[in-house]
């Protein structure tokens, strides 16, 4: 049996090819996270093989524990180091005595489609998502169309870095050929559109390259491709929706062609960021806010849940009053949001990052771009004397920042966010102001969501996922207004604090 994961070992040595290796900040808060390497990279590997065949392992025994069906699908993105990945981790699931059911290559609500399709409870789909190459990842269920929180996580951590493996007989590996073509199906088959609606696909030569371009033919849109070969170089940039590089490039392909919308798609597919046919970036928030007004009209009294990275128009929208909507701030994080989702009985969940989780009788209650995409064409569909830009100049007023992401190792950065959420309770506890406002609410759900009299808010939460904080802030006033909250509050407050780093943008 494979022994206990060693925390740290020297990538050019024997005990490397013989030992397990799992950091253990890889186990992130609802999935796991490691730096794998690539060639000529500085930075020591966190993960290697051995230690993913661990990380199998230790996810078989927790299944046999929960007392879930012993059955999963496995799939892998679209990285030269994917594959590797996969095999290893479904050693070690088979060793736990899992039966297998590899799907190949994938976007993760590929695989999750596939728990469905295939009536099998469990999923593993190897992927880092929108991390730079070198990043590695497992995205993990047994409750579909739910993904493992902390609990679950906690309780894998502690199986893997204890060598608390149970191996068991009984293991066994089956390759399901046509997966992609069935997902492609079900997911066109939510759209035919009645007019042809120009769309650019940009996909950041990700994964969805080789999924979102088919699926929007067959939905009836006129597709014009942007970076859709797949290439594990990234030679353009990262796949990242909710990147100003991936969004720019957007940008410019809708000028140039023309075009009435452009739908961007993650590494692993499982988000959608939107551009419109002015050129105008729009962030996921409004874009679900806009879902959430055209789909209240259809579902009275609709609940939808958002993150607390999203947009507080949702709480005095007067279309979405006069629908009767519930709107539910929940915590950020694809596991959080579907959870919630599920567990309200919300017709959708929208999160800033572009995550949108769409539950009967648009989908299955996972997240899904080009479900999503199909949301977004739908909408226009059923709206054929505006454009999109229409639909968002109908929304209320906002300046809302780009995420940013100030550096904070894993080891501080729960710690910090800890000192900002009491530092704003106590100034709103004492009646204090920030820039002459006084403080409304402390949400504290997830780090320090901050709402002030006037509706503006900050927030300052650690990411789930990566070595930093995240910030973003929110003016219902000027973008002047809303650079100010960032510049003359939360960044000299965060500067106090020597652990935070340098920001990924300035605004």
């Amino acid at each position: 049996m494979l022994p206990a994961p060693r925390a740290s070992l020297a990538a050019n040595s024997a005990e490397f090819e013989n030992l397990p290796l799992v950091k253990p900040t890889g186990f992130r808060e609802y999935d796991a996270r490691w730096w794998f390497g690539i060639p000529g990279a500085e930075k020591p590997p966190e993960l290697n093989l051995l230690g993913v065949q661990a990380l199998g392992l230790g996810l078989g025994t927790l299944v046999h524990e929960m007392g879930v069906a012993p059955r999963i699908v496995v799939g892998h993105d679209f990285r030269f180091y994917s594959t590797s990945i996969k095999q290893a981790l479904t050693l070690g699931l088979m060793q736990a005595g899992m039966e297998v059911n590899d799907i190949g290559l994938a976007l993760s609500p590929t695989a999750y489609y596939a728990q469905f399709a295939l009536d099998i409870p469990c999923v593993a789909m190897v992927t880092a998502s929108h991390n730079e190459n070198g990043w590695t990842g497992v995205k993990m269920g047994a409750n579909k169309p739910l993904t493992f929180g902390p609990e679950e996580m906690g309780a894998l951590r502690e199986i893997v870095l204890g060598g608390k493996f149970k191996p068991r007989a009984g293991g066994a590996y089956k390759r399901v050929e046509d997966m992609r073509e069935r997902y492609i199906a079900d997911v066109a088959s939510r759209v035919k559109l009645s007019r042809p609606i120009k769309v650019i696909a940009a996909c950041g030569n990700g994964t969805a390259g080789a999924f979102a371009p088919d699926a929007l033919r067959r939905m009836g849109a006129d597709v014009i491709d942007l970076h859709t070969a797949l290439d594990w170089t990234f030679p353009n940039y990262n796949a990242n929706p909710e990147d100003a590089e991936m969004l720019h490039d957007m940008a410019h392909a809708v000028k140039k062609h023309g075009a009435d919308v452009a739908l961007g798609f993650d590494g692993d597919g499982d988000r959608c960021g939107v551009v419109d046919d002015e050129g105008e970036e729009i962030f996921a928030d409004k874009i679900g806010l806009m879902l959430a007004r055209d789909l209240s009209a259809q579902h009275k009294n609709s609940t939808f849940v958002v993150d607390v990275k999203s947009t507080g128009l949702y709480a005095i929208d007067p279309v979405l009053q006069a629908n009767g909507v519930t709107v539910d701030y929940w915590k950020t994080g694809h596991s959080y949001i579907k959870r919630r989702t599920t567990e309200l009985g919300a017709l959708a969940g929208f999160e800033k990052s572009g995550h949108f989780f769409f539950r009967p009788p648009y989908g299955h209650g996972y997240d899904d771009g080009i479900v999503a995409a199909a949301a977004v064409l739908s909408m226009l569909d059923r709206n054929p004397g505006k454009k999109l830009s229409d639909l968002r100049k109908a929304l209320p007023k906002s300046y809302t920042s780009l995420t940013m992401s100030p550096h904070c190792d894993d080891e501080t950065k729960y710690g910090i966010v800890d000192q900002v959420i009491a530092q704003y309770q106590q100034l709103a506890k004492d009646g204090g102001k920030i820039l002459g406002r006084a403080i409304r609410d402390v949400n504290t759900v997830n780090g320090a969501r901050v709402t002030l009299e006037d509706g503006a808010w900050v927030l300052v939460r650690a990411s789930s996922n990566k070595p930093e904080l995240v910030v973003v802030v929110e003016s219902m006033t000027s973008d002047d207004d809303m650079k100010a909250l960032f510049r003359d509050e939360v960044k000299p407050r965060l500067a106090r604090f020597a652990e935070v780093g340098a920001y990924n943008q300035e605004i």
